[in-house]
């Protein structure tokens, strides 16, 4: 038996896309997620020689287990000179001082011995980063190392069944690494007073033209001024004679009507008493 199977109308159609693209649309965002959720430092970029605010967003990637500790490493040849780091509730920094295997200079100064390592550690395990979760670590670093391009900083993540994940491959040509370690871009030091200079330059251009153009609009407001009740002036003027005119017609018109009136009215009384 056979069986005719219906064209598909245009209605038809759409909606078979629709769900078709529904279906898709997830698994494209579950993709995504799980491609970028590992441990990255932002800003990514950092002026040499300043003193950076970086934090660390470490987000909970096991399904059942909590985040109890995270360590990020960092440099010795190119080192951080000081580290502080900003309070977590329910965790404890620790920042790890060690010699360095060169002395460097910085600033004029030998610095033998710097930060190499900072470590935070859950209180208790409420305080850990549970799954679907994630926490920001924030730390003041500098000054920024001069003389790179960039500064890896590897990350360790421990979790609350023993796991632990290292954070620490470098990319290599355009393709992310599986596991990729949070990296600072190293921007050039900007020359001293060149910003400066240019500010106050612009902001005495900037005051020169807005004392300008505030002479102008109250130039222009005072011949506004000044020119307003002039106007005013004449045209009150100039309706007082049109009313004195038109006064003094209607006053001539009125004495003349009342005189003929008044002559016949005494004409003919007298004639009516002789």
């Amino acid at each position: 038996m056979s069986r005719t199977i219906p064209a598909l109308t245009p209605a038809l159609r759409a909606r078979r896309l629709a769900g078709a693209a529904a279906l898709t649309v997830p698994a494209l965002v579950l993709g995504a997620a799980a491609a970028s959720a590992h441990v990255t430092v932002t800003p990514d970029a950092a002026e040499a020689g300043s003193y950076a605010t970086l934090t660390f967003k470490v987000p909970n990637e096991s399904a059942e287990a909590s985040t109890t500790a995270v360590k990020v490493d960092l440099p010795t040849d190119t080192p951080f000179t000081s580290v502080s780091v900003e309070p977590v509730p329910g965790w404890t920094a620790k920042v790890t001082q060690a010699p360095l295997p060169e002395p460097v200079e910085v600033h004029g100064t030998t610095v033998t011995e710097a930060p190499a390592s900072i470590e935070w550690t859950a209180d208790d395990a409420d305080a850990g980063i549970a799954p679907g979760e994630f926490l920001r670590f924030t730390v003041s670093a500098g000054a920024v190392p001069d003389g790179v391009e960039e500064i890896a900083l590897p990350a360790t993540q421990t979790y609350s069944d023993g796991e632990v994940v290292a954070w620490d491959q470098e990319a290599t040509g355009d393709a992310e690494p599986d596991l990729p370690a949070p990296v600072l871009q190293v921007l050039p030091a900007a020359e001293d007073g060149g910003h400066g200079t240019a500010s106050a330059a612009g902001a005495t251009d900037s005051a020169a033209d807005a004392g300008t153009d505030a002479g102008t609009d109250a130039a222009a407001d005072d011949d506004a001024s000044g020119t307003l009740p002039l106007a005013l002036g004449a045209a009150g003027l100039g309706l007082g004679l049109v009313g004195a005119v038109t006064g003094v017609a209607a006053l001539a018109r009125t004495r003349a009507t009342g005189t003929g009136t008044g002559t016949g009215t005494g004409t003919g009384t007298g004639t009516e008493q002789r």
